[in-house]
């Protein structure tokens, strides 16, 4: 897809942070923006300014409910038109040890990072396949989605499905011009931490890394400078979007002990 004018673009976690930096490159593209977040004060200030850009439709969302999900999107496409951009980005940073995850966690992290990226395709894709239009779907993933490096197994496990079901769908979309890029950002500065903290549950049986992942957050690239890589991605019709080049060792090491492991030819 190489022009993105005059399309209705979704994005989940809209209101903050890396969801915000998409909202801005794409406003500034002549795209029309429906922006979706659980923190509702943080959707008027997005509302507020990019209004200025473009038509904005703004929603209270928690992406782990379907019925809601369903509504937003038909109020969405009744204001603005056909969405033909789907950015499903939200998502929590939380962790917890793997011999104290609960059932909460797990249905907490997955419910967010997984099956909000789930619910999404399945609300959106056979809209946008029936109209013939094409379109693009990006899913926000992690560079965690590539390597498993540390961010947790409740972590790790949502962002590696991510990157593979995101994978597959582009395989299958292809013939109906939908296009699917995977986002697997490294350290961006946002809030991520804050708003994660304030919901999580389980709090007793999270590991507060917040000081050292708060300082790599804070050196991070900028969320408008991610939005434009998107914007990029998007209009190349690319796969994977990187947002730095910390994960190639990691990413050459796990590669390399893949093909070690397999057998000896015949």
């Amino acid at each position: 897809m190489t022009d993105v004018a005059g399309r209705t673009a979704f994005i989940t976690g809209g209101a903050n942070g890396i969801g915000l930096g998409i909202a801005r490159a794409f406003a500034g593209a002549g795209a029309k923006l429906a922006l979706a977040d659980l923190d509702a004060e943080a959707l008027e200030r997005a509302k507020a300014e990019l209004s200025a850009v473009t038509e904005v439709d703004v929603h209270v969302l928690d992406v782990r409910d379907r019925e809601a999900y369903a509504r937003a999107a038909d109020a969405a496409e009744a204001k603005l038109g056909p969405v033909s951009l789907l950015f499903n980005n939200a998502g929590v940073a939380g962790h917890a040890p793997a011999l104290k995850i609960t059932y909460e966690l797990w249905d907490w992290s997955t419910g967010i990072n997984l099956h909000g990226v789930i619910n999404g395709v399945q609300t959106f894709l056979t809209r946008m396949a029936e109209r013939g239009q094409g379109g693009h779907i990006v899913n926000t993933a992690s560079g965690a989605g590539l390597v498993a490096v540390g961010s947790g197994v409740l972590y790790h496990t949502a962002k590696f499905a991510v990157v593979g079901m995101s994978e597959a769908l582009r395989g299958e979309l292809a013939h109906v011009n939908i296009g699917v890029s995977v986002l697997c950002p490294g350290p961006v500065a946002t809030g991520i931490l804050a708003r994660t903290r304030a919901l999580q549950p389980g709090q007793d049986t999270a590991i507060d890394r917040s000081g050292r992942m708060t300082d790599a957050l804070a050196h991070g690239v900028p969320p408008d400078a991610v939005g434009r890589m998107v914007l990029d991605a998007v209009r190349e019709g690319r796969l994977y979007i990187h947002t730095d080049r910390i994960m190639i060792r990691p990413i050459q090491a796990r590669t390399a002990a893949l093909l070690d492991a397999m057998p000896a030819e015949a």
